[in-house]
């Protein structure tokens, strides 16, 4: 099975940077996208960054220029680096990540959620 451990969250003052990381576990030979999310409570997830295999990258105009998304394809890790974080960051963050091989392992599949807040 494939399992995705996320770290990094945490409280932070508005201003400051917090790095997330999240590490997906199995006998995985091969991964997609990877991305990240967040949900604050009442409302949708919402996509925050991702990156392809490749190296390519999207990330939302909320965080265009603050937020990095980065990716080692050898440890099969994404990684979140958010810089001048605000307190409309402050929401719960979950890492995705779509298997794409072995065959037994395809799918799609979510961390567990950490909680960023941005707070004086």
């Amino acid at each position: 099975q494939v399992q995705l451990v996320e770290s990094g969250g945490g409280l932070v003052q508005p201003g400051g940077s917090l790095r997330l990381s999240c590490a997906a576990s199995g006998r995985i030979s091969g991964i997609s996208p990877m991305a990240w999310y967040r949900q604050v409570p009442g409302k949708q997830r919402e996509l925050v960054a991702r990156i392809r295999s490749g190296g390519s990258t999207v990330y939302a105009d909320s965080v265009k220029g603050r937020f990095s998304i980065s990716r080692d394809n050898a440890k099969n890790t994404v990684y979140l680096q958010m810089n001048n974080l605000k307190p409309e960051d402050t929401a719960v963050y979950y890492c995705n990540v779509n298997v794409v091989a072995p065959i037994p392992l395809v799918g799609d599949y979510w961390g567990q959620g950490t909680q960023v807040t941005v707070s004086s």
